[in-house]
């Protein structure tokens, strides 16, 4: 059972979630054999303030 943890800085909307669920899902089927069934996909949406890069928080640039 494929399951998927997608991080990310910032916020997607309902139709950019839905397009890469859709397209994560049908790779994963596609090359890795797994039933769409199977697929698991969670999104954890952080605020800019909670990453950084190269030691600078990402809402600072």
């Amino acid at each position: 059972m494929p399951y998927v943890n997608i991080r990310i800085a910032g916020t997607l909307t309902r139709e950019q979630k839905k397009q890469i669920a859709a397209e994560i899902t049908d790779t994963l089927e596609r090359i890795a054999l797994k039933p769409k069934s199977y697929t698991y996909i969670a999104f954890d949406e952080l605020p800019e303030e909670n990453w950084a890069i190269a030691g600078q928080l990402l809402d600072e640039e």
